[in-house]
């Protein structure tokens, strides 16, 4: 900071008489010292609260703002030093440390570098660090692995055990739209089109985005708002009273223990919007509307949610180079 203001008064001397000088320098000296006495009086918490209000505001939602906070707890809970004074190589220490203690794989480290890089960006955008430490950190590399989708066969059995006419809903609800769980549990009635076939939702940042589903959602929707006898305004509620709208854990808990009872391969939410995508390209839905669909800014996300059947690279290279 000192070597800056040196600059400028060096820069200005030029322009202003020797008492103007004196009296620049003395302004200068006197705000800057000020407003850095302010920023070393906030301890590491009040950074880290005012980062997580920052992220509420801009729309994340609860269970974003909750990994930000116990990312950063971490980190905090290991170091005495002030965050504005934490350097790269302290990062990487960490970071090395982190991995080795808790023997965890290079997709959990460079998720944490990703949050802690969020937190340090924002200390910088906000001008209490001149540079985010974690700058010179890279994306840590990782396998591609393919992840594997739900099959036809697969969404069949899933379809004819369902017991509720709740659940067969939400099944072919997921697997026709594609959305993200948390857009689901957040549907209200009204949000549905039944005759356009459609639905509005609300994605990450409550971006609003319009999804579409096929008949048999259509038909399974159409049952089971017609078999509640409730007043909840939200589309999917608890099997028992008082019928409170469903939570994400009780949607997940539902789909894993069916995918179990049938010994089929981790069922859960995500899987659904995975093997939506995957099936739409497959298709030959272009990827840019399958991105639309799903929500996605980049279409590099895209891209890693669709994973092209190798049956159909199989097909294609007998049909082209044989």
């Amino acid at each position: 900071m000192e070597e800056k203001i040196v600059l400028v008064l060096n820069e200005m001397s030029e322009y202003l008489t020797i008492p103007q000088m004196k009296k620049l320098q003395e302004v200068i000296i006197k705000n800057f010292a000020e407003n850095e006495v302010e920023k070393t009086n906030i301890s590491n918490d009040e950074f880290l609260k005012m980062f997580l209000a920052a992220k509420q505001i801009e729309g994340c939602s609860e269970r974003t703002i909750s990994y930000y906070q116990t990312t950063v707890e971490h980190l905090l809970s290991q170091t005495n030093t002030n965050v504005r004074k934490i350097t790269t190589e302290e990062m990487r220490d960490y970071l090395a440390n982190y991995q080795k203690r808790n023997n965890c794989s290079n997709v959990t480290v460079d998720n944490v570098r990703r949050n802690i890089s969020s937190f340090f960006s924002w200390l910088e955008e906000e001008d209490y660090i001149l540079k985010s430490p974690m700058k010179r950190i890279h994306k840590i590399k990782t396998k591609t692995v393919v992840k594997n989708t739900i099959s036809d066969e697969g969404i069949e059995k899933l379809r004819d055990n369902c017991k509720e006419k709740r659940d067969l809903a939400i099944i072919d609800l997921l697997y026709s739209t594609g959305i993200r769980v948390g857009e689901l549990v957040n549907l209200n009635i009204d949000d549905i089109d039944l005759e356009g076939r459609e639905c509005v939702v609300y994605g990450k940042g409550d971006k609003e985005r319009r999804v579409y589903f096929d008949a048999k959602a259509k038909v399974h929707l159409k049952e089971y708002i017609a078999e509640r006898h409730d007043n909840n305004k939200a589309l999917f509620v608890t099997l028992d009273a008082p019928h409170d709208r469903l939570k994400i854990s009780g949607v997940e808990l539902r789909l894993r223990r069916l995918g179990r009872k049938l010994e089929l391969e981790r069922i859960h939410p995500h899987k659904f919007r995975r093997s939506m995508a995957t099936r739409a390209i497959d298709k030959g839905m272009p990827i840019e509307q399958v991105q639309k669909i799903l929500g996605h800014s980049q279409i590099d996300t895209t891209m890693q949610y669709a994973m092209v059947n190798q049956t159909n690279v199989k097909t294609s290279h007998q049909k082209y180079m044989s």
